[in-house]
C-alpha cells in the first residue's frame, strides 16, 4: 500500500498548528462532504481521505507518532519495537521505497500505521470503522450598529439561516466588536455539534462625533469674538447638550476637555470617557465700511503696542 501524506491531503505544511489543520479540514470537508456531492463519485473516497488526514493530525498523540516514524512506518510496524524508541534508531531507513498491495486503500495504511484498534472514531463503512463525528464551522455575520446603539445599548433582532436570534448590544460596544452566539454556525458532519455564530459589531459614522476609543472627538465652531474675548458656547454631548467655556485668546491647537462626556467603558457602564472639543474660528463675510474701519483701528493700535 502506499504511503499516505496527510499534510499534502489537507493541503497544510508540516509546521502547521492545530488551528490551521482545523481550519483546512472544515474547508475540505465541506467542499467534499457527498451530501453536497450527489453527482460526483469520487467525492465520498476523497471525504473519507480527508477524515483521516484530520484523524491524525488533529490528534498530538498519533501526529507525534506520524512525524516521527514518516514514510519509515512500514519497518516499525513488522519490529515490535516501541515507536518512539524506533524512531530514534530509524535514521538509516531515509530511502524506504514504499510498497503497493493490490485492493487496499487508505483505511488499510491507516490501520497498518496506527492499529485496528486505533480506528475507533470512525462509524460504518465497507470494513465496519466507525466515521468520526465533527463540529460544523463557524458563522461571521456584520451587523451595522449607531452610535447611539453603541452608547446606550440596545436588543437587536435578525435572522440567519432562516432562524430568528436576538443579542444584547451593550454600553460602550465597539467597532469589529465579536458577538459569539454557541452553537448556531454550521451544522455538524455525521451527528456532530454546530459550530457558532460571530456577530461582528460595525460602527456606522455618526453626524457629530467621532470616536477614538472610550473618548468623543467634536468639532465647533466659534466666532472671531469668541476666540478674542472667550464666553461660553453651547456643545452637544451623547447626554445631552452643556456649556463650556471658551479662554480669553482661546489657542487653537489646543483641544478643550470636557471630562466623562465620552463613551461608557465597556462592561463598566458608569465609567466614561472624554469629549474632546476642537475649536475652529469662522470668520466674519461682507463687512461693512464701519466695520473694517474699526478693524483698521484695532490693528493700528495693536501695531503701536508692539513696536
Amino acid at each position: 500500500m502506499d504511503y499516505k501524506d496527510y499534510y499534502k491531503i489537507l493541503g497544510v505544511n508540516k509546521d502547521a498548528t492545530p488551528k490551521d489543520i482545523k481550519k483546512a479540514y472544515r474547508k475540505l470537508a465541506a467542499k467534499y462532504h457527498p451530501d453536497k456531492n450527489p453527482d460526483k463519485s469520487d467525492a465520498e473516497e476523497k471525504f473519507k481521505e480527508i477524515n483521516e488526514a484530520n484523524e491524525v493530525l488533529s490528534n498530538k498523540e498519533k501526529r507525534e507518532k506520524y512525524d516521527a516514524l514518516g514514510a519509515n512506518w512500514d519497518a516499525y510496524k513488522n519490529s515490535g519495537d516501541d515507536w518512539k524508541q524506533y524512531a530514534n534508531q530509524s535514521k538509516r531507513a531515509n530511502q524506504y521505497q514504499r510498497q503497493s498491495a493490490e485492493g487496499e486503500d487508505f483505511s488499510s495504511f491507516f490501520d497498518a500505521f496506527f492499529g485496528q484498534g486505533n480506528a475507533n472514531s470512525y462509524r460504518g463503512g465497507s470494513r465496519g470503522r466507525q466515521q468520526a463525528t465533527f463540529t460544523g464551522g463557524d458563522i461571521k455575520a456584520e451587523l451595522p450598529i449607531t452610535l447611539q446603539e453603541a452608547y446606550h445599548g440596545s436588543k437587536r433582532s435578525f435572522e440567519i439561516n432562516n432562524e430568528k436570534l436576538r443579542i444584547t448590544i451593550k454600553p460602550g460596544s465597539y467597532d469589529g466588536q465579536q458577538l459569539k452566539i454557541k452553537g448556531k454556525g454550521q451544522p455538524g458532519i455525521n451527528g456532530g455539534a454546530r459550530g457558532d455564530l460571530y456577530i461582528v459589531l460595525v460602527l456606522e459614522p455618526d453626524s457629530k462625533f467621532q470616536r477614538k476609543g472610550d473618548n468623543l472627538i467634536y468639532e465647533s465652531k466659534i466666532d472671531i469674538y469668541e476666540a478674542i474675548l472667550g464666553g461660553k458656547i453651547e456643545i452637544p454631548t451623547m447626554s445631552g447638550a452643556v456649556k463650556m467655556s471658551i479662554p480669553e485668546g482661546v489657542n487653537l491647537e489646543k483641544t478643550l476637555r470636557l471630562k466623562g462626556k465620552g463613551m461608557p467603558k465597556y462592561n463598566a457602564p458608569t465609567q466614561h470617557g472624554d469629549l474632546l472639543v476642537k475649536l475652529n474660528i469662522v470668520l466674519p463675510k461682507n463687512l461693512s465700511s464701519e466695520e473694517k474701519e474699526l478693524f483698521q483701528q484695532l490693528k493700528a493700535i495693536r501695531e503701536k503696542k508692539t513696536s
